[in-house]
């Protein structure tokens, strides 16, 4: 009888590199339902926000935007930093990618919101 396979390791790897301009893709502003709007727009359990953020930052990671995953709404996006996650935390893979390599900033996809600018 086989072992039941690991789902982490053989999940396939989101990447969030650019081939084309070898920058790390980074969304432009928050998407609409950013975890990190006010308000729980993604309708997150109790300390589900804390517990993303708190694994990301002990990891020295980041967040992807969730609109941005392959499981989502819109699966034709490419995999992306969350701006919100990006703009308040400092992770030592965050600097490290600013200052080796750089972002190349992206649109959300989706409509914007009515309490974001356009462009």
């Amino acid at each position: 009888m086989d072992p039941v396979p690991d789902t982490d390791e053989d999940a396939p790897r989101l990447s969030v590199g650019d081939p084309v301009s070898r920058k790390t893709r980074l969304l432009a502003r928050q998407c609409d339902t950013c975890i990190f709007h006010p308000g729980n727009r993604m309708h997150l359990a109790t300390g589900r926000l804390k517990a993303i953020v708190a694994d990301a930052v002990a990891d020295g990671s980041y967040v992807i935007c969730h609109d941005t995953l392959p499981y989502g709404n819109h699966p034709d996006v490419r995999p992306a930093v969350c701006r919100g996650f990006h703009d308040r935390y400092r992770t030592w893979r965050l600097q490290l990618i600013g200052r080796l390599f750089g972002f190349i900033e992206v649109e959300p996809p989706g409509p914007a919101s009515a309490d974001t600018p356009a462009g």
